[in-house]
């Protein structure tokens, strides 16, 4: 049985080690494949038991995700408050948008979760839309915060794991003037 945060990322192979394109467009050695954890209900129950209990005295009435990996958390930490839980997408180069039905009430209380956290990019972008529908967020929850600085969104931020991963600006980035060959994940 895997009980550590770091250990379950390892053990399912989801810390991997080269010269990645990040979905911020940042590169980094470290990739947090967090799909590799996903894929496993039981893991992914006891990230979300981490998220859900740091929240629980919270009057959460929505948990709402980015896509793709917010889809997974936000079903799984809702469903353990016995609250609503939707998502976010964007289609083509179009805003975050509520769709399928989803939508905030106004005054709602709305906890965010999202995967790894680097830039916090699509975490600011799911606090606007919820702001745009007059919901409030009271707290954001992710599985991994590897930004080097921290980030301050003005409303709790709590992590199942904090590692720190060094990210680069491509024209900063020693692995690419190293020659190291660049992979994005996503790609395949």
């Amino acid at each position: 049985m895997i009980n550590n945060v770091e250990e379950i990322f390892y053990k399912s192979g989801a810390i991997l080690k080269g010269h990645f394109r990040l979905t911020s467009g940042l590169h980094s050695p470290i990739y947090w494949e967090k799909f590799r954890v996903l894929q496993f209900p039981d893991l992914t129950s006891k990230l979300c038991h981490m998220i859900s209990t740091h929240f629980a005295k919270q009057a959460i009435q929505v948990v709402a995700g980015p896509t793709t990996g917010g889809i997974i958390l936000a079903y799984e930490v809702a469903r353990q408050l016995g609250v609503r839980g939707i998502f976010a997408e964007k289609e083509g180069n179009e805003a975050r948008a509520f769709r399928r039905g989803f939508g905030i009430s106004p005054g709602e209380l709305v906890l965010i979760v999202d995967d790894i956290l680097t830039t916090g990019k699509s975490i600011a972008e799911v606090m606007d839309l919820v702001a745009k529908e007059g919901g409030k967020v009271i707290g954001i929850g992710v599985l991994v915060d590897r930004s080097e600085q921290g980030q301050d969104f003005g409303v709790p931020l709590f992590s199942c794991l904090r590692s720190v991963t060094p990210a680069y600006t491509p024209p900063d980035c020693p692995l690419c003037a190293a020659g190291i060959p660049l992979v994005k994940p996503s790609d395949g």
